[in-house]
């Protein structure tokens, strides 16, 4: 009986999908074989932007066969080293990306890397998981959105990316004010560990996405000689946008941080206020454990046993101390 071949989201070649657009027309989608007779024979002033699941083994055959991407391309996209980076390749450019997975949460934080080859016939970018910012680019092809260059493709991807950081940053500050508020107002219901898990994906984003503005900032001092002017200028804003939002991540982390330790300083009076109430019980008991265990002995001589109101005669000697350690114990809990 014949099994059907898993797809991974894709077609035989591994292709996702595929556009033919330029400058003035239509975005147009097309398949592997359309996008493979257009490389033979490629048409001037339009370009292609063909997405991939590396999850499907048929993407990187396919790529090999019908893409002509240079070595260095197939290097880092089987390094195990994911930090981001842009660099340049036999002038083209080879962007390694990381970016959140589609359908972010903080309780899995998911994040994945996209690998993007740029040259002035087209966009070939991969992924082995769905990704937000990619989903959103295409979203944008969709709706007809101009894109006149595979440069300001590329710019397009790098500000979807700094927009979905910023709602992450925006969410995250969300849940860090109602903590805030919680805390001063007395009744804090999320526990510090709820902020430590919060912290660590903030800081998985920030290592992950950190080397991205030092990357574009190296790549614009020497970019390729088909980048136009007016998509530097664009790439240079888009990574001066990214900036920020990174130093505001760091800042957000700084503030879990003292929010931490001021969660932290409140259990540790909470206790010590408990282990000192705890002190003061047993202080104060033991006058009482004491004259009941020497009263108790079975041995002749027990004073006042024969007395008729020995009983109350102990008792109130035993309330008496009790009182006097008490009001020892509180008077010396007051400030001086």
């Amino acid at each position: 009986m014949a099994t059907a071949a898993f797809s991974y989201g894709s077609d035989v070649s591994g292709l996702v999908w595929g556009f033919l657009m330029g400058e003035g027309v239509t975005a147009r989608q097309v398949d592997a074989a359309e996008a493979a007779a257009w490389m033979g024979q490629p048409e001037p002033g339009r370009f292609t932007w063909l997405h991939f699941n590396l999850s499907n083994a048929a993407s990187e055959r396919w790529l090999r066969a019908h893409a002509g991407l240079p070595d260095e391309f197939y290097e880092i996209l089987h390094q195990g080293s994911r930090s981001t980076r842009i660099e340049v390749a036999e002038d083209a450019l080879i962007a390694v990306v990381n970016d959140v997975q589609h359908n972010f949460s903080f309780d899995s934080a998911d994040i994945s890397t996209l690998w993007v080859h740029v040259t002035p016939r087209g966009v070939i970018s991969a992924r082995r998981k769905p990704l937000e910012s990619i989903e959103r680019l295409r979203q944008d092809v969709l709706q007809g959105n101009p894109i006149r260059s595979p440069a300001e493709l590329l710019v397009h991807l790098l500000r979807d990316q700094a927009d979905i950081l910023v709602n992450i940053v925006r969410e995250a500050v969300e849940r860090v004010d109602a903590t805030e508020d919680q805390l001063l107002a007395g009744r804090l219901t999320r526990r510090r560990e709820d902020l430590g898990a919060l912290r660590r994906v903030l800081v998985r984003l920030q290592r992950l996405l950190a080397p991205e503005p030092a990357a574009l900032f190296r790549l614009l001092q020497r970019p390729p000689a088909w980048v136009e002017r007016d998509d530097r200028e664009e790439l240079r804003q888009s990574t001066e946008e990214f900036a920020v939002v990174l130093r505001d991540l760091a800042a957000l982390q700084e503030r879990i941080k003292l929010l931490q330790e001021e969660i932290a300083a409140q259990v540790n009076e909470d206790n010590n206020r408990s282990l000192f109430l705890l002190t003061i019980v047993t202080v104060m008991a033991l006058p009482i454990n004491l004259i009941a265990g020497l009263l108790g002995m079975n041995v002749g001589g027990v004073p006042l046993s024969q007395h008729a109101h020995g009983f109350w005669i102990v008792l109130g000697f035993t309330a008496a101390v009790t009182g006097a350690i008490a009001w020892i114990l509180l008077r010396l809990q007051r400030p001086r």
